[in-house]
């Protein structure tokens, strides 16, 4: 950030929570460093506070927009596919 002192948003500190939790997943936090993290990045009001949270951690790479359907849309699609057949069958079993 080029102004540490700017006022951080409630968007900022939850980013910056989010992080937190990433980083505890991937075992770099201890369940105690993220408990006392996340208490100070809920009470920072500066930028610069936020940064100094996350400044000895590695910086996360930006999030790449998917490539193809997501896993969910592929199961809506598959959900879809099965009831169109399901009606099929009930209406061909219904003529005989």
């Amino acid at each position: 950030m080029d102004r540490p002192d700017l006022r951080a948003s409630d968007e900022d500190r939850e980013r910056v929570v989010r992080c937190l939790e990433r980083h505890t997943s991937a075992g770099r936090l201890s369940l105690d460093e993220h408990a006392d993290r996340v208490e100070r990045a809920l009470c920072a009001r500066t930028h610069g506070e936020l940064a100094s949270i996350l400044a000895d951690l590695p910086a996360e790479p930006a999030a790449a927009a998917p490539a193809g359907p997501t896993a969910t849309h592929q199961l809506v699609v598959a959900f879809l596919i099965a009831g169109v057949t399901l009606a099929v069958l009930a209406a061909l079993l219904l003529l005989r």
